[in-house]
């Protein structure tokens, strides 16, 4: 059969596969994605939305780095929400509903305009493999395509079976075959896997549900976007319906849980803890005389509407009856019943920070393949995993992200570190160092190495270089600017009246003082661009804050500084158990702060490591 020869090649069209795909291409790399239907590229499979806490900032940290996500979300985004608005910005959770039309046409048309990639409708059945090195796949066809490198990210997909009731339907998702011989090549080359499983709920039919009798939930009057590259929102912004589960939705399903798949004994994956279906809620949480639901649109144009909260994987009669026991839901008509599904996925501690299979070259894995949920989730990942595929295709070192630099260094870390038992979704509480990885400085963060390491665009650049330089010199302005307390209590600024004077940054850190405070004392600050204002507000506030996590930061850096050989003799540490000398060799962490996070690792132990590391390299040395 023929063979087409491309430095990477991207198994999957969804969030992992896209950003990944479209990663590769702006390094350089010729890169092929290969998909099962051309038009589910970008495709909404569950909930259309974008964000929330946490997976914000995933969002925004994805867009630093040239991404796509952010972009196709300000496009398509008819709800736009800040949530958590009343805590401090380090947790602030940007969300925006998602009209699942124009999103998929807006990643559709971004990677169609992206130079270096190609994109092929078909099927992936195996892994051409020469020893432990992965130089390409096989199609349904036969046909072979050779590459350097190769990215998997196929979601739901991987011996995929859907469940509702007692009925098992092999699929990935639904309506689309189920990949089976890819679980049989991974296993092959050692890898262990397991099931995990997820669900979704009914879809309604707009037009026949109760808005009158609804709580109505609006957009934010003035919406945030995720992209650095968006100046507005000019999509039309709606609302979402407000309803609750009753005590008559809650005897429905109680009666009839023994016919759901997941408490029938048929599914053996394991569920989202936070995402949980809505048996769950009332097999957990039965005490509650209620469980919110969101009625989501799912496009301007679309009467189809999402009930965000009911999940399930019961039989359809039960579906009917317990959507109708819903206030508003009385006479709403089903388009879609809700369903589980289960679906392999690789154990991630089998990979490296830079989402490598440790056992076979050439080979990376991103998304839900990895062990995690969710849109955003799998988009990081499938940006780490293309940029490195790239780089690992023409020869250069692989990039990796920490913990002290983003979110996404801290969901990798978590997914080859800790591994996962539940699939895994990003919170802001997982972030140690989240005063300083906030939704707000993503660019701020991570372009300059986006730009570093060739990922990031001409346009992103400029726009970039402009907007830091901007931020630099009006830092130095507000350092600059000083007040007395009388000079400022004459312009309605109220401080402690000590004499000090105190520069515009001080003032600006306090919590109740405003950029609109300022300019009072200053007119002439009226005329600085908002979006510099605003950066500075949040720099000044948290800045009290930030200087024992630049400390903490620092010190971590330095443990990550110090590598761990591949091939280290953990079994020379003769001062720790055999428990943690296993542990360490089936993490093999790649340097300190890695291995310190190892469950069991003492401070005495990590001493013992960083001991003998140093000897190690004293030896090399001499």
């Amino acid at each position: 059969m023929s063979q087409l020869v491309y430095d990477v090649v991207v198994v999957g069209g969804g969030h992992a596969g896209t950003e990944a795909a479209a990663a590769s291409a702006r390094m350089g790399a010729s890169t092929l994605l290969v998909t099962h239907k051309r038009d589910t590229i970008g495709m909404m499979s569950c909930n259309p939305a974008i964000g929330g806490l946490g997976k914000g900032h995933l969002v925004r940290e994805i867009d630093a780095l040239d991404g796509i996500m952010g972009r196709a979300a300000d496009r398509a985004g008819i709800q736009f929400r800040m949530l958590n608005r009343k805590k401090g910005p380090a947790v602030w959770g940007p969300r925006t509903q998602a009209d699942r039309k124009l999103y998929k046409i807006a990643v559709q048309e971004f990677l169609a305009q992206t130079p270096n990639l190609s994109i092929q409708e078909e099927g992936v059945v195996s892994f051409i493999r020469v020893g432990n090195e992965i130089k390409g796949v096989k199609l349904s066809s036969g046909r072979e395509i050779r590459s350097r490198a190769v990215v998997l990210t196929t979601g739901t997909f991987l011996r995929g079976l859907i469940h509702i009731g007692d009925r098992k339907i092999p699929a990935g998702r639904s309506g689309e075959p189920p990949s089976l011989g890819l679980s049989e090549d991974l296993a092959a080359l050692g890898l262990g896997l397991g099931r995990l499983k997820t669900g979704t709920p009914a879809r309604l039919d707009g037009r026949t549900i109760r808005w009158e009798d609804l709580e109505m939930q609006e957009a934010d009057e003035s919406p945030t976007p995720f992209s650095f590259m968006t100046d507005s929102i000019v999509t039309q912004q709606i609302g979402c319906g407000i309803t609750r589960t009753t005590t008559e939705t809650h005897r429905i399903i109680r009666e009839n849980l023994h016919r759901s798949a997941m408490y029938s004994g048929q599914i053996e994956g394991v569920g989202p803890r936070y995402c949980p279906s809505i048996e769950d809620k009332i097999n957990r949480f039965g005490d509650r005389d209620g469980h919110q639901i969101f009625l989501e649109p799912e496009g301007l144009d679309d009467d189809t509407v999402y009930p965000n909260g009911i999940s399930t994987s019961l039989p359809e009669d039960v579906q009917d009856a317990l959507i109708h026991s819903i206030p508003g839901l009385q006479d709403a008509q089903i388009l879609q019943y809700g369903y589980a599904i289960e679906y392999d996925f690789v154990d991630p501690t089998q990979l490296d920070l830079s989402l490598t299979v440790k056992k076979a070259s050439g080979l990376y894995l991103a998304g839900q393949i990895n062990g995690t949920t969710g849109y955003e989730e799998a988009g990081a990942q499938g940006l780490v995993a293309g940029i490195n595929a790239a780089r690992f295709a023409s020869g250069a070192e692989a990039v990796t992200f920490g913990r002290t630099d983003s979110y996404i260094g801290v969901m990798i870390d978590d997914l080859i570190m800790r591994g996962v038992t539940e699939p895994y979704r990003m919170f802001t509480s997982r972030a140690e160092y989240r005063l300083s990885l906030r939704a707000d400085n993503a660019d701020v963060r991570l372009t300059p190495k986006g730009i570093e390491m060739g990922c990031v665009g001409l346009a992103r650049t400029q726009r970039f270089e402009d907007y830091a330089s901007g931020l630099s010199a009006l830092a130095a302005r507000l350092n600059s600017l000083s007040a007395s307390p009388n000079e400022m209590a004459s312009h309605g600024v109220s401080v402690n009246h000590d004499g000090r004077r105190r520069t515009a940054t001080e003032i600006l850190s306090y919590p109740e003082r405003t950029w609109a405070d300022l300019c009072r004392i200053w007119p002439e600050l009226q005329n600085v661009d908002t979006k510099l204002a605003e950066a500075a507000g949040i720099d000044a506030l948290y800045s009290v804050y930030l200087d024992r996590q630049t400390a903490d930061i620092a010190s971590v850096k330095s443990e990550e500084a110090r590598q761990i050989p591949a091939d280290f003799d953990y079994s020379s540490l003769s001062g720790l158990s055999n428990e943690l000398k296993i542990k360490l060799n089936r993490h093999r962490p790649s340097n300190v702060a890695q291995a310190a996070r190892i469950e069991g690792m003492t401070p005495a132990a990590v001493a013992l490591l960083i001991t003998l590391l140093r000897k190690s390299t004293e030896r090399l040395a001499s």
